[in-house]
């Protein structure tokens, strides 16, 4: 069945990124006007609204290269210039040292961008490269770039909110943009039936912990995103290694994943519980003192022995 959608329809999308671009620009009035939290919460807000736009714009069946096109300057706009202007207005008396960081910021997600929107056309991509960001995505970088301005409005002035400090935090997180480092991705992740009840239960607690401690919780989450990079570069390299896992679901790579692992230390795997009695008889262990009768012509001729547990590939309790 062919999917009709209406102009009003397709406009939608389109709309809800212009939203999000206009959120990351009212950032910047609100650093000029000293109001930092409403700052923070307009690149929060221009964040969900940029997750939102393209599968709204998939489910609608109404994706354009118009918006793809709207949907990159936005971004840029929104996590690379208002940020990097926010951090700018709030290091007030900065020198050119922390202009120099502004502008690395926001050219680092310029080419963030270009980059990505290139890697969208490469057709030979491996199939699980559409698991992974190359690099921490936009709107992740630019709440990242804001994490001292966080730090300071919760607790206060400390080292993290230093001149130094800051603009070396911004040009550590403007080249985890353009690195090479692979970022899970949640477009690609399916939940369970079974766990859809407790991912309820936690998107409750988490609104929760948001409304009464915003700046706490945006602080962990944060911590939480960057601590999930080694975990990432290593499913990125097992997958690389093993091309059977490409196109399985998880619960198959996990399978697969233990059976490696079990190889690697030198496990054997266990003895089914349904055996037929002849193959049962075959692998029991003999009892202490019991001899079991070989084949004639084997072992040379040299009559019964004791049978070990090595030759039969069991281990001992």
């Amino acid at each position: 069945m062919v999917r009709v959608t209406t102009p009003g329809v397709r406009l939608l999308p389109n709309a809800i990124t212009v939203l999000a671009l206009c959120a990351g620009l009212s950032a910047v009035q609100f650093a000029l006007t000293k109001n930092y939290a409403m700052a923070i919460a307009s690149i929060g807000i221009a964040a969900v609204l940029d997750s939102l736009d393209g599968r709204i714009a998939r489910l609608l069946d109404a994706t354009s290269k118009m918006g793809a096109e709207l949907d990159s300057l936005s971004d840029g706009i929104s996590f690379g210039v208002a940020p990097a202007l926010v951090i700018y207005v709030w290091q007030t008396g900065a020198d050119r040292i922390g202009w120099v960081a502004s502008l690395i910021f926001a050219v680092c997600m310029i080419l963030r961008l270009a980059r990505f929107n290139t890697l969208l056309d490469d057709a030979e991509q491996p199939p699980y490269a559409s698991e992974f960001f190359v690099g921490v995505p936009a709107p992740a970088g630019g709440l990242l770039a804001m994490l001292p301005l966080v730090a300071s409005l919760q607790w206060g002035e400390g080292w993290w909110s230093s001149q130094y400090v800051v603009w070396a935090w911004t040009v550590a997180i403007a080249a985890l943009l353009i690195s090479r480092i692979p970022t899970l991705s949640l477009k690609t992740v399916r939940a369970p039936a079974r766990a859809i009840a407790p991912l309820l239960i936690g998107v409750a607690l988490l609104a929760a912990a948001i409304i009464q401690f915003p700046l706490v919780a945006l602080v962990a989450a944060m911590i939480l995103y960057l601590t999930h990079i080694p975990f990432a570069v290593k499913r990125h390299r097992w997958l690389a290694r093993h091309p059977e896992a490409w196109t399985v679901p998880a619960r198959e790579r996990r399978a697969i994943r233990r059976a490696r692992s079990a190889r690697r230390l030198g496990l054997r795997p266990p003895l089914r519980r349904r055996v037929a009695g002849a193959a049962m008889r075959a692998v029991r262990l003999p009892r202490t003192g019991e001899t079991v009768r070989t084949p004639r012509g084997s072992q040379n001729g040299q009559g019964p022995r004791r049978r070990s547990w090595r030759q039969i590939g069991l281990r001992r309790k």
